[in-house]
């Protein structure tokens, strides 16, 4: 158990230091094996720990456990979404354009959602608090990750700073679910590399076929005539 929480932790790390995806000029991603290790390895992870965990553990039960109050994390796991937004409205610049960007979160939000629902129902995991059987994996969590995700591939290559605010929220996130009793460390491991995967995904499936006309602007031209 002790070595797939260090996994975790050292996968969130490299997620940090990775080399940043390049949208220049908004062209279309190539899929590239090596960007798969991350989410496999999370994903891997999540799952070894679903099958050893020790479920009869709860957070409630100890009383002295990070004692929170409310949900914070039902509004944080949107954080980075808006993020993707308020970045550019306050003079940064991101990768894409905003409605090639739109498209893309779109998209990943129907992957992210749509897988993490039909994993819900297809494992049928209690939670730890007894509520449900939609435990694994963690939406949130998915959710979160997923955000993190794209808005370090549109603003970390310029901005190297906000991979780690985008990571530090969406583990935050993660912590915060299992310290309200909502889910196991499987649920939040797994669910951290499925949102990782699901914004990788729409990125390398996007065609950016939206807003085609600002490509046929001077600065365009003048940059693909020096390639």
């Amino acid at each position: 158990m002790k070595q797939v929480i260090f996994l975790f932790i050292l996968a969130t790390n490299l997620l940090f230091s990775q080399k940043k995806d390049s949208l220049i000029f908004s062209e279309q991603q190539k899929f590239e094996t090596k960007k798969l290790i991350i989410p496999a390895t999370l994903m891997t992870a999540g799952s070894i720990v679903l099958s050893t965990e020790n479920r009869d553990f709860s957070v409630t039960e100890n009383k002295n456990f990070l004692a929170f109050g409310g949900y914070p994390e039902d509004y944080l796991q949107f954080a980075p979404h808006v993020s993707l937004y308020a970045f550019e409205w306050a003079g940064m610049k991101p990768k894409t354009d905003f409605w090639n960007r739109t498209a893309i979160l779109a998209k990943s939000e129907i992957i992210v959602f749509g897988s993490t629902y039909l994993f819900k129902k297809a494992i049928k995991k209690p939670r730890p608090d007894g509520s449900n059987e939609f435990g694994f994996p963690s939406g949130h969590t998915a959710n979160v990750f997923a955000g993190a995700t794209m808005l370090s591939m549109e603003y970390g290559e310029n901005y190297r700073w906000v991979p780690y605010v985008a990571y530090s929220v969406a583990t935050g996130v993660g912590v915060l679910r299992i310290a309200h009793d909502k889910h196991y460390w499987s649920d939040v491991i797994f669910g951290a590399g499925l949102g990782i995967l699901s914004t990788k995904i729409a990125y390398w499936t996007h065609q950016y076929q939206w807003n085609k006309k600002s490509e046929k602007d001077n600065l365009t031209i003048l940059y693909k005539e020096h390639l």
